[in-house]
């Protein structure tokens, strides 16, 4: 962030420099918080995982993390991994969770993050990243970066 200057004009500057501060730091904090969702699904072997930054053409969320597991109990284990990852983190627990029981697709709403974990076969049915094309994409390489350096 730039210096502020001594005199009027540092004053009348002020406020428009705290406030672009203040929404980079709630950017990255949301950012922060989808790589450790990402995180803790790459810890439990997830497929295919995306994050989506939406937040400029949606109200629901900042981001969307999307992952596959390849079995219902996967599925399971890597929304339970979020969850723990998250609490242990943050002491933050899902504001909603949809899903558990039957393990085809867990979400997991954090309010600025919204976190699915989907079977292969509900991901393609369902297409969330086609759906939300317009947000801004990225995989999430995590452990396959790592192994591959």
């Amino acid at each position: 962030m730039a210096d502020f200057e001594v005199g009027a004009s540092a004053a009348s500057d002020a406020p428009a420099r705290v406030g672009v501060t203040m929404t980079t730091a709630l950017d990255q904090a949301s950012r922060a918080l989808a790589l450790l969702a990402a995180d803790a699904c790459d810890d439990r072997k997830a497929v295919d995982i995306r994050l989506i930054r939406v937040d400029a053409v949606s109200s629901l969320a900042d981001w969307f993390v999307i992952a596959s597991g390849l079995s219902d109990v996967q599925v399971r284990a890597i929304a339970r991994s979020v969850e723990d990852r998250i609490e242990e983190a943050h002491g933050r627990l899902p504001l909603r969770r949809e899903g558990q029981s039957e393990g085809r697709w867990v979400l997991l709403d954090y309010g600025e993050l919204i976190v699915h974990v989907l079977t292969p076969q509900e991901r393609s049915y369902y297409d969330l990243e086609a759906f939300w094309g317009h947000g801004d994409h990225e995989p999430y390489l995590g452990s396959e970066a790592a192994s591959q350096a």
